[in-house]
């Protein structure tokens, strides 16, 4: 069984290394990666005139790349390698066009937890150019340079995205798959479960506090000042049969008026407990 290798196009005129979309004369070249060589393998392809063609009937055998020096639209299709023993890579779909904006966006599966950038392109190339980015038909949004990376990417991310340029015009929509396990962590794992568990807490400490409020006095802390039920003070409870200990009690009688009245009777009582 033959070996199976990587199929990854390069496009000299982009800034990334990987597409799906293609302008008319772009320059594109076919690499295969295998772990030991690439000898034996032939890029063959499908498009509308032609049937497992050889890169020698279209394109230009580089070493272990085929290259395609000035692409015209009849180059869209599927591409894959082939071996001599019978083994095949994976079928890549690009397509050429005569379109005034193109997507370029990764032409291979992206492994989740990677970072993606799209990059919408003129093909008279011009810096700072504004793009509205859409996924699956959606807005999603609009970027000043013409770029949007998408960090952490999950399974969610997957989909159909295309760009627009005011003025110059509108994509094709260009898919991204996404593989692997999911790397990133949630938004609900880093702001909900926080909050549930401080939320736990809050609600025994106030089961405890309650406990010790309904408890009897002897069971509670000493240290702990609380208000009892006949209007005194836990402290003062606990002082008063300790040490000497001075009360003073204030008794104010109410009164009408100054001229019907005595002035306010104060009352002043010490008691010293007993040594």
């Amino acid at each position: 069984m033959g070996q199976t290798c990587e199929v990854k196009l390069l496009s000299v005129v982009t800034l990334s290394p990987s597409s799906s979309q293609f302008f008319r004369r772009d320059f594109i070249s076919f690499t295969c990666e295998d772990d030991h060589s690439s000898a034996g393998w032939t890029l063959r392809r499908n498009t509308s005139r032609d049937t497992r063609a050889e890169c020698e009937d279209w394109g230009r055998q580089v070493a272990s790349s085929c290259v395609i020096d000035t692409a015209v639209l009849m180059d869209s299709g599927v591409y894959w390698w082939e071996s001599t023993e019978g083994g095949a890579s994976n079928y890549v779909n690009i397509n050429v066009t005569d379109d005034p904006v193109i997507l370029q966006s990764p032409v291979l599966p992206v492994e989740a937890g990677e970072d993606v950038t799209l990059i919408c392109k003129t093909k008279t190339p011009l810096f700072n150019l504004s793009a509205d980015f859409y996924k699956d038909g959606t807005f999603v949004r609009t970027t000043p340079t013409g770029h949007m990376t998408i960090h952490l990417v999950s399974k969610s991310d997957e989909g159909a995205y295309k760009c627009n340029i005011t003025g110059r015009g509108e994509s094709a929509p260009a898919w991204i798959s996404i593989t692997g396990k999911q790397t990133n962590t949630s938004p609900y794992a880093i702001y909900v479960i926080p909050s549930i568990a401080g939320l736990v807490i809050l609600v025994v400490l106030v089961l405890l506090v309650r406990c010790c409020v309904r408890s009897k006095p002897e069971e509670c802390d000493p240290e702990d000042v609380s208000l009892q039920p006949d209007g005194t003070m836990e402290r003062d409870r606990a002082a008063a049969t300790q040490g000497d200990v001075t009360y003073g009690q204030i008794s104010i009688r109410p009164f009408t008026s100054r001229e019907d009245q005595p002035e306010p009777e104060v009352l002043y009582s010490s008691l010293r407990s007993r040594q």
